[in-house]
């Protein structure tokens, strides 16, 4: 599996433009004039958005005839998933370790 940079995994996810294009892509693939109608933006600001996500490595797009198809890449996803999975059990584990600590 390739590593992708959590930073920019995160930062593309800090933008809720941005997750709302990854849920929409988490049903399928789809084009960018698809992704585009549900956005109230212009096409270029749009376009940006996209760019943000695949430098990411969270989205791929391909050229099909004269239509450019996204699709959402779930890798990125499951190594952000995996790092705050982390998180959660270390702070589990200090709050724990407080609990206990204020119990004595």
């Amino acid at each position: 599996m390739p590593n992708y940079s959590s930073d920019h995994v995160f930062h593309a996810l800090s933008d809720p433009t941005r997750r709302a294009i990854i849920e929409q892509l988490g049903r399928g693939p789809a084009s960018v004039s698809a992704l585009a109608k549900m956005h109230k933006m212009a096409l270029p600001s749009f376009m940006q958005h996209l760019q943000v996500l695949e430098a990411s490595g969270l989205v791929r797009s391909k050229k099909v005839g004269r239509v450019r198809i996204c699709e959402c890449i779930r890798e990125p996803l499951l190594q952000a998933e995996l790092w705050l999975s982390q998180q959660r059990k270390l702070w589990e584990q200090r709050l724990d370790q407080l609990d206990n600590f204020l119990k004595e």
